[in-house]
């Protein structure tokens, strides 16, 4: 994670910014995971694996179920990638974290993109209402 982030300024995200940054946490303990197969130290590849793998178990903790299918196939994907960190972790197999990387990569790339979506509609709607409001507005 490239940013600090102290008790109070994590209470001051919305459960959007804070996916966002369990992504990132996680992905950075895969990607520094990785790193240290490659330097054979397997002990310490262990410890960042299991850190990923318990911020996948929160991010399929946290999903809202009222959004339909996608949800559920958000869930698969999660256990998809929790089955695959053990193996990867088991067989100490940097092609098989890789293969998670890649995955982890494209769906926190998806999540960020849907929240800049959804702040830019947000943005227009508000623009949209106070151009409402002002336009029936009588000014003296």
């Amino acid at each position: 994670m490239t940013t600090f982030l102290t008790n109070e300024a994590l209470h001051q995200k919305t459960s959007q910014e804070l996916t966002a940054i369990l992504y990132e946490a996680c992905l950075t303990n895969l990607e520094n995971a990785s790193q240290l197969m490659d330097e054979k130290n397997f002990i310490g590849a262990n410890e960042l694996l299991q850190k990923a793998s318990d911020i996948i178990h929160r991010l399929g903790a946290g999903i809202n179920y009222e959004a339909g299918i996608i949800a559920d196939q958000l869930d698969q994907v999660y256990n998809y990638i929790a089955d695959k960190l053990i193996e990867a972790n088991v067989k100490k197999d940097k092609s098989i974290l890789e293969e998670v990387i890649k995955l982890l990569t494209m769906l926190m790339s998806s999540w960020n993109e849907a929240m800049k979506t959804k702040h830019n509609v947000q943005a227009k709607g508000i623009r949209q209402k106070t151009l409402a409001y002002e336009s029936n507005s009588v000014y003296e």
